[in-house]
């Protein structure tokens, strides 16, 4: 029962060996190199496609957030916000009671 448990420890790491030392040799070919070259360059026009929606998104929000700090600067130099504007009588004055 030892020695046969020692065998297929012994034959599953030779295979699996077996099986990385295949891959490393098909790294090291041309056809492997090329495909890994290919790889990061998908890679890198995938990550720059990225930023650049990023910096899109991030100018659009920029101009909203500007052109709204704009309107109401320009309400509050016009004086046209509502919230500025003081009533021209009171409550009191117009019940006619001071």
């Amino acid at each position: 029962m030892k020695r046969s448990l020692w065998f297929m420890a012994g034959a599953s790491a030779g295979v699996y060996a077996a099986a990385r030392a295949r891959r490393a040799a098909e790294i090291l070919t041309v056809d492997g190199l090329r495909d890994r070259v290919g790889a990061v360059i998908v890679g890198a026009r995938l990550f720059r496609d990225e930023v650049a929606q990023g910096k899109a998104e991030a100018e659009t929000d920029l101009r909203e957030r500007i052109t709204l700090g704009l309107d109401q600067r320009r309400e509050l130099m016009a004086g046209t916000s509502p919230s500025l504007q003081t009533p021209t009588t009171t409550p009191h004055q117009e019940e006619g009671t001071s």
